[in-house]
């Protein structure tokens, strides 16, 4: 039996939550987006009136402004989008237990079996949600993820695009690549240089080439644009495991010496480290990404000695990792810290006590914990960060963005 996937992607879904609150912006440009003056300021989406002045996503404020110095910008309120996002889902479970999130304002929708066809549960659904909830939706239908998630993307907003096996062709194959899903700008461009610019010429491509160029992921991209993907819908009750708990930030100023590096990457560290604890989670592989004021930027990793889940061990080795990688003449704008490679080993003890002094630190980052759950996250701070405030005052235990889920985790 053929199979009939949904994929419905909420329009504009941050900006459209902000103007259905606040209607006195409804009919002007609107930008959700962080704080220019901390230097979070990028686009994280804007409404459709923003949309043409030529606005993207991850644009600097101060660049939207100067092509549309109207703009208005508003803060990000994720807990409201998290209540939108499970209003949403409820409605979707109306119509399968086969749904799989992929990040606040998308998701996929097995129907399959269901007496009616694709299009008219989509139908539904999008009228449902724009009469419920006040937000519109894309829907994208068609016989797998991939081209699912291509249909909502294709026509916008509030609208249905059915992608079939008999005009799957005709409407994608002239797309540029980049459409495709797994197709980032670094693959772009890789593919552009081999005279590969739209979906199609990726489909009729040789698959031991675009193996050899890219490796496995070569032989799932000419999968994904001939509609070979047969990934399954994950069932709505479904936990997709923790990969990798991390934090990043761009900092107040550019971090222009060591004492700067430290002051960041402390905060940092115990984030993640408390994240790492609440989950339950020990991990062994530590990851640093590091971006420069000219945009630069590279990521490390290396494998610590044990499991851990405390921010001293954490912040030694991303210290480690940061000296090793990076040069004497630095301008630091971004850092970002990631702990993966989950799981428990039997510590053994020795002549140092390590295992002993391991089991103190983390009663007493334990102990923490407790004290910032109940006081708040700055009822108890290292002495060496109230040096800096305006690097240390930040909060990304509390704060940190909520991402897409990654297609293959």
């Amino acid at each position: 039996m053929e199979r009939t996937i949904l994929h419905v992607d909420c329009n504009k879904f941050y900006a459209s939550v902000e103007c259905l609150y606040r209607p006195e912006i409804r009919n002007k440009p609107v930008a959700v987006g962080g704080s220019a003056e901390s230097r979070h300021g990028i686009i994280l989406t804007k409404n459709e009136i923003a949309s043409k002045y030529g606005l993207t996503v991850g644009e600097p404020l101060w660049k939207a402004r100067q092509k549309c110095p109207d703009l208005i910008i508003v803060p990000p309120n994720y807990p409201l989008y998290l209540r939108f996002s499970k209003l949403a889902r409820m409605i979707y479970e109306d119509y399968s237990e086969y749904i799989e999130p992929f990040g606040l304002d998308e998701s996929w929708l097995d129907v399959s079996g269901d007496m009616r066809c694709g299009k008219d549960i989509a139908e539904e659904i999008r009228l449902r949600v724009k009469e419920e909830l006040g937000i519109t939706v894309s829907i994208g239908v068609s016989f797998n993820k991939i081209f699912a998630k291509f249909g909502s993307d294709y026509k916008k907003p509030d609208a249905i695009t059915v992608i079939n096996k008999e005009n799957y062709k005709d409407i994608i194959y002239p797309c540029p690549c980049e459409d495709l899903l797994f197709v980032g700008r670094s693959t772009k461009k890789k593919l552009n240089f081999y005279g590969i610019k739209t979906v199609g010429e990726i489909a009729n491509s040789d698959i031991d080439f675009l193996k050899s160029v890219f490796g496995k992921n070569g032989e799932t991209l000419w999968k994904f644009a001939n509609g070979l993907d047969n990934s399954p819908v994950k069932h709505k009750d479904e936990v997709t495991p923790v990969k990798s708990v991390g934090n990043s930030t761009t900092t107040a100023r550019d971090l222009v010496n060591i004492n700067d590096i430290k002051t960041v990457l402390r905060v940092l560290c115990e984030s993640v480290a408390r994240r790492l604890r609440e989950q339950n989670l020990k991990g062994k592989t530590i990851s640093i990404w590091v971006r420069d004021s000219a945009l630069h930027s590279f990521s490390r990793q290396k494998r610590m000695k044990a499991y851990t889940d405390i921010s001293i061990e954490i912040f030694e080795n991303a210290m480690e990792l940061f000296l090793k990688n990076s040069t004497k003449n630095f301008k630091i704008r971004s850092l970002g810290v990631s702990v993966c490679d989950f799981d428990f080993e039997c510590e053994q003890f020795d002549f140092e006590k390590s295992v002993e002094k391991r089991d103190k630190l983390e009663k007493i980052e334990t102990t923490i914990d407790s004290l910032k759950r109940r006081f708040g996250n700055y009822c108890i701070v290292r002495a060496c960060q109230l040096e800096d405030r305006e690097l240390s005052g930040f909060n990304p235990h509390d704060e940190h963005i909520i991402h897409p889920i990654g297609y293959f985790s």
